[in-house]
């Protein structure tokens, strides 16, 4: 964490805003900030889990949905829904 704590004796606010600038950009944080905006967290492996059991169980009933000639964009909303109501 940078801190710029009191401003000195004969410093302006300008001065101020420009010495915390200064020290911002010499500890690094910036760049350790936009190196990783890009970054996502891996998955851990109950969720990965958790969400192969759920794409197994959607493939399932969309497939059986389309045997019986019911399958649309609404039954599919209307499926998603159901699905998210048991978990």
């Amino acid at each position: 964490m940078v801190y710029v704590y009191k401003k000195n004796e004969r410093e302006s606010a300008d001065g101020l805003i420009k010495r915390f600038t200064r020290r911002v950009q010499q500890s690094g944080v910036l760049m350790g900030v936009r190196r990783n905006r890009f970054n996502k967290k891996a998955k851990t492996r109950a969720m990965r889990r958790e969400e192969a059991i759920y794409k197994s169980q959607m493939r399932t009933k969309i497939d059986r949905m389309k045997k019986l000639g019911h399958f649309d964009d609404d039954a599919l909303k209307d499926l998603k829904k159901k699905m998210r109501q048991q978990r």
